[in-house]
């Protein structure tokens, strides 16, 4: 798990080796474990390592060299964030004597060489890679297909540029940062962003499963492999799909637990994190290190109890964690300097907690159950989408967060035109309705606001985030399920849940459990006015909001209105941190009215 940046200018022009450092100090807290450069020509790449795998001998880039002439001549360069967990699997199809260390991204460059740039559908593996093709001058840019690890771009006065995170972009002085203001509304409206543009105006995405190649400074060519494939649901009985989840689940994990580094899983007791832990406790001999987080102070429903009776009940080494009221207010601005392509999530602040105290157990690696209700269908959202509208179905996500409140000095509704983009894309004549809503959520839900606050919050500890339920063998499995398998009696990701019951009966995999909450509500209600008073005053809320009408919100208690205060809150903090640079002020007062 690395940071990656990179510049390839035109005209033969050689890069800034004073951006490329630039670029390589902004992603530190990516790699803290060391950094690698590459210089030829017009292009030079950089690398900030975390070393998880080849502690030794994996350091970046790695060359890829013909053999078979007497120059023993460069081919190919490589640089990659990410994870290749089927990499003995490929060295030993390859030949080991193809390779010259134990890299697991060495396996990539190999596929390289031998297929070009099909060679992402061999991967089994979370990654954003940059390969230098020295023959052909080319830049090829690719990204798993769910979008785990993330990858961003800039074209501007004859020159392409690329970063794991945008701020390594603009710290390098390459971009300017503006605001897209479409882009701001629709992470207001729904808390996260859509599609290739970001925030920032001029600095857009690699899309999930994207291959891009680049010459000359301008992208050429552009391939895309979608997460979930255009096809109906395969035809399966329960008996045999139960025997195939668990054939399939055991090599996931087992795969996703290689590592040279000690390794622990983030556990919350639910239906995911308890069949993963399930599967670790059949592969590994020594106990496990599980992470649960809960909230002191408030009313809100703790779930720790009943995580902690079934990580005793696996011999797991347990540890909890207390999320105070003083974390929410200390902690908040240090999560959102690492949110550079902004997530309005609640729950960076609890992953952000754990990613820390995981770091301070001296783990590298964690693994987690993001991606298991986006293949099994679990959120009630796609059984209310799937329903007739007479019987109370409805549109995912039709309503924004800061719709009816009075709140908006303009009411435009182009938020939306992101997601009717993946909805429109996803209306494939094959799919069923259910498998429809999940695409629309494995386009965008899941990278960019799932997955985006997995890897900030970890990568901001030096810690690795690996989620095994977005493997792309077992999410094909999944995702290719009969609906009937997925849904049954009003429940979602019933195949999983057998399987869970018949593997650990205590986790009483059929009960309707609470959901996780963050319980910000309860926390702005102490400091309400003050904060109404800092948001209100702050300069990007009043470019979005009507004179008077943040303070009045902020006196509000309704859950729409306590959306609103946590939405227009994060915004103020980011604005301030990444548009102002108002960072290092301290707690979320602080950083309000440092300016």
């Amino acid at each position: 798990m690395c940071g990656i940046a990179g510049i390839m200018m035109a005209n033969n022009l050689s890069p800034s080796l004073s951006k490329l450092n630039k670029m390589a100090n902004a992603l530190s807290h990516r790699g803290p474990d060391g950094v690698g450069s590459f210089n030829l020509g017009h292009v030079g790449m950089v690398q900030t390592r975390l070393a998880i795998i080849d502690i030794e001998s994996g350091d970046q880039p790695l060359f890829f060299r013909d053999k078979s002439k007497a120059t023993n001549s460069i081919q190919s360069v490589l640089i990659a964030n990410g994870e290749i967990y089927n990499y003995i699997e490929i060295q030993q199809r390859l030949g080991l004597q193809n390779f010259t260390t134990g890299s697991d991204c060495e396996a990539a460059l190999a596929l390289y060489a031998r297929h070009g740039i099909t060679f992402t559908k061999y991967l089994r593996g979370m990654y954003a890679i940059a390969i230098y093709d020295v023959m052909q001058k080319r830049l090829i840019l690719t990204r798993d297909r769910f979008g785990v690890k993330p990858l961003y771009y800039c074209e501007k006065n004859g020159q392409f540029a690329f970063s794991s995170e945008p701020q390594a972009l603009i710290a390098s002085g390459l971009i300017q940062p503006k605001i897209d203001q479409k882009i701001r509304d629709e992470l207001l409206q729904i808390q996260f962003t859509t599609g290739r543009k970001t925030i920032y105006d001029g600095i857009c995405r690699v899309l999930p499963g994207e291959t891009i190649i680049i010459q000359n400074g301008t992208i050429k060519e552009s391939l895309k492999t979608p997460g979930f494939p255009a096809e109906a649901p395969t035809k399966i009985n329960k008996y045999d799909a139960l025997e195939e989840l668990d054939k399939i689940f055991e090599d996931t994990v087992r795969i996703h637990q290689r590592s040279d580094v000690p390794y622990g899983m983030f556990f919350s007791g639910g239906v995911d994190s308890s069949s993963l832990l399930t599967m670790m406790k059949r592969l590994n001999e020594k106990p496990i290190d599980t992470f649960t987080i809960g909230f002191s102070g408030i009313t809100a429903h703790d779930e720790r109890s009943h995580a902690n009776a079934l990580a005793k009940a696996v011999g797991a080494n347990h540890h909890e964690i207390e999320f105070t009221n003083a974390d929410f207010w200390n902690l908040l601005p240090k999560a959102i300097e690492f949110m550079d392509d902004p997530v309005a999530d609640y729950a960076i602040l609890p992953t952000y907690k754990m990613a820390a105290e995981a770091k301070k157990m001296g783990l590298k690696v964690v693994l987690s159950g993001e991606g298991g209700d986006e293949v099994f269908a679990g959120y009630s959202r796609y059984r209310r989408a799937i329903r007739p509208r007479i019987l109370g179905g409805r549109v995912m996500r039709k309503r924004g967060i800061l719709d009816d409140l009075g709140l908006l000095r303009n009411t435009s509704i182009k938020w939306r035109d992101g997601l009717a983009a993946a909805e429109k894309k996803a209306n494939h004549p094959s799919r069923t309705a259910l498998q429809r809503v999940q695409a629309i959520d494995a386009a965008d839900w899941l990278p960019n606001d799932l997955l985006m606050k997995l890897d900030r919050c970890l990568m901001s500890n030096g810690v690795e985030g690996r989620v095994p339920f977005l493997d792309p063998k077992f999410a094909y499995f999944a995702y290719m399920l009969p609906d009937k398998l997925k849904i049954q009696k009003g429940m979602g990701k019933w195949l999983l849940r057998e399987w869970l019951q018949n593997n650990m009966p205590l986790s009483d995999a059929f009960s309707r459990k609470r959901g996780f909450k963050v319980p910000v509500g309860e926390w702005i209600e102490l400091k309400n006015r003050k904060l109404g008073y800092l948001v209100g005053k702050q300069e990007g809320v009043q470019e979005l909001c009507k004179s008077g009408k943040v303070e009045q919100l902020f006196s509000c208690r309704g859950k729409a209105q306590v959306k609103a205060q946590w939405s227009l809150l994060f915004y103020a903090l980011w604005h301030q941190q990444h548009m102002l640079g108002s960072r290092d002020k301290g707690g979320i007062l602080d950083t309000l009215a440092s300016t």
